[in-house]
């Protein structure tokens, strides 16, 4: 297995059993998140790459899929191809890998994001692995005061059994974790054909969206998240997404998409890091909507690290 040092932790690449995982600290919400609703009101005019802290909250984000079976433009994972589900042995390996490779006892946080490789939806082992976590966490001899799992799903259309993951999903983060869990639906846009080309037309169509949203139960803890990675040719339109979904469920959450080579070579123009006015004009009409908004602007050393999103270095072998 290859270990990649980064600016905030680290990537591990197992060829032999085709998945990447990382582990990074945060720099602190006060430094990358814009969230007038959390009292969060400094615009975010780039982030300086400082010393992280694992004792205050620690991610770690895990491959569902040994590559992945969407073929969303902005993403290089699809490069991979895709060779199967990751079983509940092997998202196992992976946290036990993530904490035991760190001298770490404690921290106040610890968060498991599914979203390395792959669309968790399509894999059955993630809500079984997610009722095991925190048994999992403090056998790998990790202390957490919260431990706080988060699914990002594209929604894809061809999987018969989304709505029944969902649902146990909402149940999970409600009940399980008493609200310490996440949700995140992958909207991107609130154009039609935008959202076809950028997710290659495997996502559901925002109606089917919106129609399955009204049956969640109402969130307990933080809301439903509402994701735009956005470009500046992104259409969000305010109003719409009013109209489609509920603001006492979901919040909008608005991240840059990243320099990933298949958003360089698909034409996306990437938004940059330093300059606060390419995310005003997406957050400031939902703010007049009245929808709860977060703004979160990662470091340019994160994204060339290739932590961020969309990003897989196992695909480069390809």
């Amino acid at each position: 297995m290859k270990t990649i040092k980064t600016h905030t932790g680290k990537i591990y690449v197992d060829s032999e059993k085709k998945l990447e995982f990382l582990t990074v600290g945060d720099y602190g919400k006060e430094n990358n998140i814009k969230a007038d609703f959390l009292g969060l009101t400094k615009e975010i005019n780039g982030v300086d790459n400082t010393e992280v802290d694992l004792s205050k909250k620690w991610v770690a984000t895990i491959s569902t899929q040994k590559g992945c079976p969407m073929k969303c433009k902005f993403c290089d994972v699809p490069r991979f191809g895709f060779h199967g589900n990751a079983s509940l042995e092997e998202l196992a390996y992976q946290i036990r890998t993530i904490i035991e490779n760190e001298s770490v006892l404690h921290t106040e946080r610890f968060n498991v994001h599914f979203a390395r490789m792959g669309e968790p939806t399509w894999n059955e082992n993630v809500p079984s692995f997610a009722l095991q976590l925190k048994r999992l966490v403090k056998r790998c001899g990790l202390m957490a005061d919260t431990v706080h799992p988060v699914v990002s799903t594209m929604l894809p259309k061809a999987n018969k059994r989304l709505k029944d993951f969902i649902l146990t999903w909402c149940d999970i983060k409600n009940e399980f974790y008493h609200g310490e869990a996440g949700l995140q639906f992958s909207i991107n846009s609130t154009d039609e054909a935008q959202r076809n080309e950028l997710f290659d037309g495997r996502s559901l169509s925002l109606q089917e969206i919106s129609a399955l949203a009204k049956e969640l139960p109402m969130p307990k803890g933080r809301k439903y998240t509402l994701n735009f990675p956005v470009t500046a040719q992104t259409i969000l339109d305010a109003k719409e997404l009013s109209a489609l979904f509920d603001k006492k469920k979901f919040i909008v959450k608005i991240t840059p998409i990243h320099e990933t080579s298949s958003a360089i070579e698909n034409g996306f123009e990437v938004t940059g890091y330093s300059d606060y006015d390419v995310y005003r004009k997406f957050e400031q009409p939902l703010l007049e909507e009245g929808w709860d908004v977060i703004v979160f602007v990662p470091s340019k050393e994160e994204d060339s690290d290739r932590i961020t999103c969309g990003n897989a270095l196992i695909s480069d072998k390809e």
